[in-house]
């Protein structure tokens, strides 16, 4: 999964790794004169495509008997999915697990695609069978941008109640599968005492320490860090400004350092305070096991989200396998599965009022009550706040 692209000119194949998922595409930008919101409605929706689904599917997406679903899924053989790092959100173990519940194969193609490669896949593969991605895990805006351009076949999964309504497109054309939080996660070997909100981070024993995932015009966690600064601030989803203001307060109490917190940078003390995704915290933490000590808080204010989306293409070669994967996503035990990986599951609040989040899982993670606070901006939003960033951070927090 490759990092979208904010800034026409810059490489449209920066590993996803590095970010969770840009909202933007690289066709439009974060930085860009226009929003999505106004290139989508200048386009229009397209005509309803040739598609390689079977008359047998339902036009209105609606959920599939779990025998008929199986019994195609396993006639087709195959399912073909992209941009699934294995070592992302746990993708490589729900994988493998699909592949063993089931006995269906998974074409696993171009796991470092970006979420505007999916889409051009879906266009470009339409009537190659051993490419064509049956489904893909886009941004979502990208997703909106699928189902403007009618690259998706709606479907809603037999757990679609329990999805929140923010998350999920009401037609069934893209739904939320996971998401992630800024959090705050520091080198306990540097830090002595651990930050709880973005008020902490102004303290003067915080000197050089604190940093953001890259450049928020550029890079989405970073961007995302900043959003969660402006909630705290007296800002909101609608007025990302105060986020500005506060970093360059940050900035000018000689606190912020403009470096990229990689895993490397963390472990060795360069970025000691890094604000960025709880799940790529909480993995840096499993993998170094107390070496160096690392801990992970969500904020007590200002804990803002991102999340990603799955649809089904309309040219997909295996219909009822990209349905039974879908199914397997949004149960229970594939949203679980999410989990281990640190990515909180679309379904994750449900999950927790039914007790069926194990123990020793939930002992991993920070408070649910901690993700109930959680706010995601809308594309338009979004978008907003990307124009405000552009304009403000250079001359307010870089001084360029």
């Amino acid at each position: 999964m490759a990092d979208e692209t904010f800034a026409k000119g810059l490489n449209p194949k920066v590993s996803r790794r590095k970010v969770l998922k840009y909202s933007m595409g690289s066709t439009i930008g974060l930085l860009g004169a226009g929003t999505l919101g106004s290139v989508l409605a200048a386009c229009g929706v397209t005509s309803k495509p040739s598609t390689n689904t079977t008359s047998a599917i339902p036009v209105n997406g609606s959920a599939i008997s779990p025998s008929k679903l199986l019994a195609e899924a396993k006639k087709e053989g195959h399912l073909t999915v992209i941009a699934l790092p294995p070592n992302w959100a746990n993708y490589g173990q729900i994988i493998s697990t699909f592949q063993s519940k089931y006995g269906i194969p998974v074409n696993s193609q171009a796991p470092d695609d970006s979420s505007s490669q999916e889409l051009l896949a879906v266009t470009t593969y339409k009537d190659t069978e051993s490419l064509e991605p049956d489904t893909v895990d886009v941004g979502p805006s990208f997703a909106a941008q699928g189902k403007t351009q009618a690259l998706w076949a709606p479907f809603k999964n037999s757990n679609w109640a329990t999805i929140p309504d923010n998350l999920k497109d009401p037609e069934g054309y893209w739904t939320g599968d996971y998401y992630g939080v800024v959090a705050f996660g520091a080198n306990r070997s540097i830090v002595k005492n651990m930050p709880q909100d973005w008020s902490d981070l102004l303290k003067p024993e915080y000197r050089n320490m604190v940093s953001i995932d890259g450049d928020p015009r550029t890079a989405q966690d970073a961007f995302m860090a900043v959003f969660g600064a402006a909630l705290a601030n007296g800002g909101s989803l609608d007025d990302i400004t105060p986020g500005v203001n506060f970093f360059q307060e940050l900035k000018k109490r000689g606190n912020f350092i403009p470096v990229d917190n990689y895993p490397a940078n963390i472990s060795k003390g360069t970025t000691p305070i890094a604000l960025k995704w709880d799940y790529l915290l909480l993995g840096y933490k499993q993998q170094w096991a107390g070496n160096p000590p690392l801990t992970v808080v969500i904020p007590n204010s200002g804990v803002i989200g991102g999340f990603y989306c799955q649809a089904v293409s309309r040219y997909s070669f295996h219909p009822y396998a990209a349905r039974l994967w879908e199914e397997f996503l949004y149960s229970d035990e594939g949203q679980l599965l999410y989990l281990e990986g640190f990515a909180h599951p679309v379904r994750y609040n449900d999950l927790v009022k039914r007790g069926k989040v194990p123990a020793a899982l939930a002992a991993k993670l920070p408070p649910a009550s901690s993700y109930a606070k959680a706010q995601f901006p809308t594309v338009a939003q979004t978008n907003k706040a990307a124009a405000i960033v552009q304009a403000q951070w250079g001359p307010k927090v870089i001084g360029s």
